[in-house]
């Protein structure tokens, strides 16, 4: 298929109402809308969506979040989250993945912030708390470094789509058996896999030289949106991101079969957004896949080797006879870099 056709395929509006209007176009399979996420979902029919995956602004300091803080966080998800469990078929499925607000040394962990609201809302029940844990981020320096975010996925109703088959993992065990009954000396485990458990620490935050790093500074990886698409969605279902940035969520949608509609707000994240819809459907977009392992150095390189003066330092006893890199070291002794650290992968 023409690169011509494929934009065919993917459309960014400027209009609501036109935007949820194309949604009746059975050709078209990513739409986007140049603006204020609610004003898309005040446009879209109640019961219409199998899926919502994503992730708001943290009020972290982002260019993009600029007015924004703990307040004016709460105060926007008092309105969008009933709005999203709305348009939200019965049965469907609502992640919402954050991290934690930083300010002066105090953490907010912002998923308290979200569960607090959506539990008041009728119907919208909790099934998972996700840890996605990740390895690279900015160092703490009067706290340890933060190293994960949190999906909390919620169901419209008690009779919800899952299917977990296409996202199991690979047992550690494989060849464990049944000890005893008449299964006894038979494999025991499901032979596509098991239940990946809500810690999630096999999917790498996209960071400098990820495959798919644009300009957005906190875009999360199309595998995280992908665990998320195919066991919550079914196929050809419609998948919903109010907070697109440059489509994640959307590209995972597209990759597997479902349709996709999001809204955002900078011109400059659609034009991006719009081109890897459309690498998503040729085949074209840069992805780490899920199944890819988690880089290693080569140990003998030198970024892998300890400097000698490391060893020494760790070697050397304190006064209290102790390793020195073991002690606790005086919070006024060291420059409180981390206070100032706003960025959510810095906690």
């Amino acid at each position: 298929m023409s690169k011509t056709n494929q934009h065919d395929l993917v459309k960014v509006y400027r209009q609501a109402t036109s935007a949820v209007q194309s949604l009746n176009n059975p050709a078209r399979r990513g739409t986007l809308f140049q603006g204020d996420c609610t004003k898309l979902l005040d446009a879209m029919p109640s019961n219409s969506v199998d899926l919502v995956v994503t992730s708001p602004p943290y009020c972290i300091g982002k260019e993009y979040e600029k007015g924004w803080d703990l307040d004016r966080f709460k105060q926007l998800h008092q309105t969008i989250l009933p709005a999203a469990t709305r348009v939200l078929k019965d049965g469907g499925s609502l992640c919402w993945e954050v991290g934690y607000h930083v300010k002066d040394g105090v953490t907010t962990p912002l998923d308290f912030l979200i569960f607090e609201i959506a539990s008041k809302i009728p119907g919208l029940k909790l099934r998972n708390r996700i840890v996605w844990s990740y390895e690279h981020g900015l160092h703490g320096v009067r706290r340890f470094s933060g190293r994960h975010e949190t999906i909390l996925w919620f169901t419209k109703g008690d009779n919800y789509y899952f299917d977990l088959d296409p996202v199991r993992v690979r047992q550690k065990y494989p060849g464990k058996t049944h000890y005893k009954g008449p299964k006894a000396g038979q494999p025991s485990g499901n032979p596509l896999g098991k239940n990946p458990s809500d810690v999630w620490a096999h999917i790498p935050n996209v960071k400098a030289k990820h495959v798919e790093k644009t300009s957005h500074p906190c875009q999360f990886p199309i595998a995280l949106a992908e665990q998320l698409v195919l066991s919550l969605s079914p196929e050809e279902g419609l998948v919903l991101d109010p907070f697109s940035g440059v489509a994640s969520t959307g590209a995972a949608a597209l990759r597997n079969t479902r349709k996709f509609i999001g809204a955002e707000l900078s011109s400059d994240y659609c034009t991006i957004a719009e081109e890897r819809l459309v690498g998503a459907l040729d085949g074209t977009l840069k992805v780490r896949e899920l199944e890819t392992p988690i880089a290693q150095p080569d140990p003998r390189s030198k970024v892998a080797t300890a400097p000698s003066h490391f060893a020494a330092a760790r070697a050397e006893p304190s006064p209290e006879g102790a390793p020195a890199f073991h002690q606790g070291i005086p919070a006024t002794s060291l420059n409180d870099v981390s206070a100032q650290v706003t960025s959510s992968q810095a906690q």
